[in-house]
């Protein structure tokens, strides 16, 4: 696989693949290419905390979904992990990051691993974008990222 056939998706992306909201379809196509081979779908370690955590607040509360419900989206969120890159070896870059732009090292994380890998980085965190995308070129909107047919 070349480069451009990799993609860096966030914990927003994630939970699109099992939850039936805006942007869930585009999301969900990412999925179905990296199921192809099409495209290779890269996070950092934390994306597996982020995911985590937000089914425990949709359960616990916001009280919109089930603790079994929980469960079963993390199951499938599991299943479909993108290849995990261990935070470690992204955090030096992504404190250097998060002082140059001013934004959280959490997600600095997602970005250092887009420039490292060379690849994109999508999102639905529209702050994210707005902080990254014009400085990096690497930073779109799930919405805004022509995802492979």
């Amino acid at each position: 696989m070349s480069d451009i056939d990799r993609l860096v998706v966030d914990a927003s992306v994630g939970l699109k693949w099992v939850f039936p909201e805006p942007g869930a379809d585009r999301a969900r196509a990412l999925l179905a290419a990296a199921a192809r081979g099409d495209l290779q779908l890269l996070a950092p370690d934390l994306y597996i905390a982020e995911v985590t955590n937000a089914l425990w607040k949709r359960a616990h509360l916001r009280g919109d979904l089930s603790a079994d419900g929980a469960r079963e989206a993390l199951d499938r969120i599991l299943g479909v992990l993108p290849e995990i890159v261990p935070g470690a070896a992204l955090a030096s870059q992504a404190l250097e990051l998060a002082r140059a732009f001013g934004h959280p090292v959490y997600d600095c994380l997602y970005v250092a691993l887009a420039l490292r890998a060379g690849c994109p980085l999508v999102t639905v965190d529209r702050s994210l974008v707005r902080a990254f995308g014009p400085a990096t070129g690497q930073v779109s909107h799930l919405d805004d990222y022509a995802v492979p047919a």
